[in-house]
């Protein structure tokens, strides 16, 4: 049975003051959640401080972004050796906002989830359509070819240190939500294309669902056969919520 995660994503949010508030409610809030890992992301700055405050906590730390490349001359770039220097575990790779906003293209994500995966870290790859994309029927094509560049880089076995976060981009920071049905058939798509190269992967990869999940609607999506957790955005932000929702992930008893 594959273990439920829920990842919090910061995104250019907080500051020193409100940072170290969140974490001293998250740790209690969060220790443990049993047959659940908990995971905060946040902007590079602060890593520093969630490995002071969450060392030998139950909650594990990530950052939200890395560099394509190794150390060297990439002025401003942040390396995934140097994430793993303040003892993150994971690394998101190619949300959507960096793939609209900074223009990465699948290439450039294809890079980053290697470098990850080199410096020991776990990539939480983002796929996902835009509201266009699915009007047009075209959301299976779309994150089957954001899939397929990570996989003719490094591999579909690659995918089993892996976590694939599913987040319709319509949905992201616009109070939509994918219904529970319709987040469902895309991950058993993902899963199901995984499934036809390598089926010990499919079977293991976790796929979350991320799209302004609340804790309201946080039950039913992860009671969805294929949806092991979730990738949250302003939610996180909020310790009832965010612990709410990383409640309604744990496995029925």
């Amino acid at each position: 049975m594959r273990v439920k995660l829920v990842a919090g994503n910061w995104k250019m949010n907080g500051n020193l003051a409100s940072n170290q508030a969140l974490l001293q409610a998250l740790i209690p809030a969060l220790s443990p959640i049993a047959g659940v890992e908990c995971v905060v992301c946040a902007p590079f700055p602060y890593l520093f401080q969630l490995q002071q405050a969450l060392h030998g906590s139950s909650i594990a730390w990530g950052a939200q972004d890395l560099c394509q490349f190794d150390n060297g001359a990439y002025t401003g770039g942040v390396s995934a050796a140097m994430l793993a220097d303040f003892g993150c575990r994971y690394v998101i790779v190619g949300h959507s906002e960096r793939r609209s906003v900074f223009g990465e293209t699948d290439k450039i994500v294809a890079l980053k989830f290697a470098q990850a995966l080199k410096a020991g870290l776990t990539p939480i790859l983002c796929v996902g359509e835009t509201l266009g994309e699915r009007d047009s029927g075209v959301t299976e094509m779309t994150v089957a070819r954001q899939l397929d560049a990570v996989i003719a880089h490094s591999g579909v076995k690659t995918l089993a240190q892996a976590v694939i976060a599913y987040e319709p981009v319509w949905a992201i920071g616009t109070g939509k939500t994918a219904t529970p049905a319709q987040a469902q058939a895309v991950h058993a798509f993902i899963r199901n294309r995984l499934a036809a190269t390598d089926a010990a992967v499919a079977g293991g990869v976790l796929i979350l669902y991320g799209g302004s999940v609340k804790a309201a609607s946080a039950a039913q999506l992860f009671a969805m056969p294929d949806i092991d957790g979730g990738l949250i955005g302003g939610a996180s932000l909020i310790v009832g919520e965010f612990a709410a929702i990383c409640r309604a992930a744990q496995p029925a008893a």
